[in-house]
């Protein structure tokens, strides 16, 4: 599909909340504005922003997946019980524990796709019903241990603690972290599938009609196949960024954090009924989530406020979307119920 422009009116409305909220936040507590907490930033969205990389593509084809909180949780402990176990003093390697957690993710992802196409049922109850699934064959078969900051393996202390530069102001040496890496290649990455590849527009012209994507030769299954196993192997990838994050794993980590994820997604102007989604509103919805969670204790308000103001952008949202689709459609004399 052809981009229709870098910024759509969403997008600059997002940036407006953001550029008025940081306004704000810093003349009620000018501590708020420092390289120090955009470098927080950034570094606690890490996660957050490969997921929802992830569930763009996933709802731009169609569907919906909240079982990838499950899938992260389930490579990075496998990952991380596979290399503190090993007696082998290679396998401590940043890249071993990338590849292992984002082939685990894959595979369940290719689980989704094949049970929610075969079945024909709603993505959401069959990946709810995976997430589940994943919880059970962790706790059951593989353990339920804790792995605190002592037990988890060096190759992902090493990765929290490294950093892509320094610079020291007043309050200490504060830096960008090198969390920022994977992010950026996997931004980078799927900008390149969605706009530069055959199955890009395969996943858009499925989003916006099935039935008329089989007519001109797309093949539903294919396309789900790559999507949902794109999102467990993103899955996979976030993983081991939020375990080298908070330097443990524990097995109820992630619990109920997808909802942050899409809204992040849905906030960004990501249409829930498929066919429409943007990496940068995408990001945007991320930045506004993240601002939130560690803004608002400089406004004097309580975390519990997070949810309020959240709930009430993906309201705003939806709204703004659903009318500018609306307008499209009536300048294209489309007219629905």
């Amino acid at each position: 599909m052809k981009k229709k422009g870098f910024v759509n009116r969403t997008e600059l409305f997002l940036m407006g909340i953001i550029v008025l909220y940081c306004a704000l936040v810093t003349l009620i507590n000018p501590a708020f504005f420092s390289f120090e907490t955009l470098f927080d930033i950034l570094r606690s969205s890490a996660v957050t922003t490969i997921m929802a990389t992830g569930i763009v593509l996933v709802i731009i084809s169609g569907g919906i997946d909240v079982s990838f909180t499950a899938v992260a949780l389930f490579g990075a402990y496998v990952t991380t019980k596979i290399f503190t176990e090993s007696p082998f003093p290679w396998m401590d390697n940043l890249g071993i524990a990338f590849l292992l957690s984002t082939v685990m993710g894959a595979v369940w992802g290719l689980l989704n796709a094949v049970i929610v196409h075969k079945l024909k049922l709603p993505a959401f109850i069959i990946t709810l019903g995976t997430q589940n699934l994943i919880f059970g064959v962790m706790t059951t078969f593989i353990g339920s241990k804790t792995y605190g900051a002592t037990a988890i393996p060096k190759a992902f202390s090493r990765f929290a603690s490294s950093q892509l530069f320094q610079m020291t102001n007043e309050t200490g040496k504060v830096g960008i972290s090198s969390f920022i890496v994977p992010v950026v290649l996997v931004l980078a990455f799927t900008w390149f599938i969605m706009y530069k590849t055959k199955i890009g527009r395969s996943i858009f012209a499925l989003g916006n009609s099935e039935s008329a994507s089989e007519r001109i030769g797309i093949n539903p299954f294919k396309v789900r196949l790559f999507v949902y196993s794109y999102m467990g192997a993103l899955a996979g990838i976030s993983g081991i960024v939020y375990v080298s994050q908070v330097k443990s794993m524990y097995p109820n980590a992630l619990v109920g954090d997808e909802l942050s994820v899409i809204a992040a997604a849905v906030i960004g102007g990501t249409k829930l009924s498929g066919g429409q989604g943007k990496l940068l509103g995408a990001c945007l919805g991320v930045l506004i989530v993240h601002l939130l969670n560690n803004t608002l204790i400089y406004l004097g308000l309580s975390s519990s406020w997070n949810n309020f103001f959240v709930g009430a952008l993906m309201i705003i949202s939806v709204s703004v979307t659903a009318y500018q689709e609306r307008i499209k459609n009536r300048k294209h004399f489309i007219f629905t119920e």
